[in-house]
């Protein structure tokens, strides 16, 4: 990059720094937060590990107006619960998410059709207030966790047509 005419360029004087030609030893992943070579940690309120997880945020602002809510259930809860399901999603696949990530998750609870009153009765409580998550960060962990990896590894339309017939299924229960 040039400099600008004010800077005074001397090509004799010495350079403030000069790296050194090579350095002793290798690099050894010995810090506490390396994970190479080793499975990423699991457990409690340790999330799913994925590129990109941001991304996610900006899908879910498009999928607001396809919302089908009840009375008392907000959109900010719906998609918050659904972000957490994407996110384990394109985890399994060791990618960011996708917007079929997305349409997935909330097709298997409900909230892009017409969903049967026993599903609005057994989610309203678990999305409740959900998008404080630094409040409800375990309860948005437990909504990713409902749901199988069996059905997270499906295609959207299938986990769609799946829920139809019969909610229940893709959940597990």
């Amino acid at each position: 990059m040039a400099a600008p005419a004010r800077v005074d360029v001397d090509h004799i004087r010495a350079k403030h720094y000069s790296s050194p030609p090579c350095r002793d030893g290798s690099w050894t992943a010995d810090r506490p937060g390396e994970t190479i070579g080793a499975a990423h940690p699991t457990g409690p309120a340790l999330g799913n590990q994925g590129p990109d997880q941001g991304y996610v945020l900006k899908l879910a602002k498009r999928f607001t107006d396809d919302l089908v809510l009840r009375p008392g259930e907000h959109a900010a809860d719906a998609l918050e619960g659904a972000c957490a399901v994407a996110l384990r999603r394109a985890s399994l696949y060791g990618r960011g998410p996708i917007a079929p990530d997305l349409r997935l998750a909330l097709s298997v609870w409900g909230f892009l059709g017409d969903a049967p009153d026993d599903l609005v009765d057994y989610r309203r409580p678990l999305f409740a207030e959900l998008h404080h998550t630094t409040i409800h960060y375990f309860g948005v962990r437990t909504i990713a966790d409902l749901v199988p990896e069996d059905t997270l590894r499906m295609t959207p339309d299938a986990v769609a047509s799946a829920h139809a017939k019969d909610w229940k299924g893709p959940l597990g229960l």
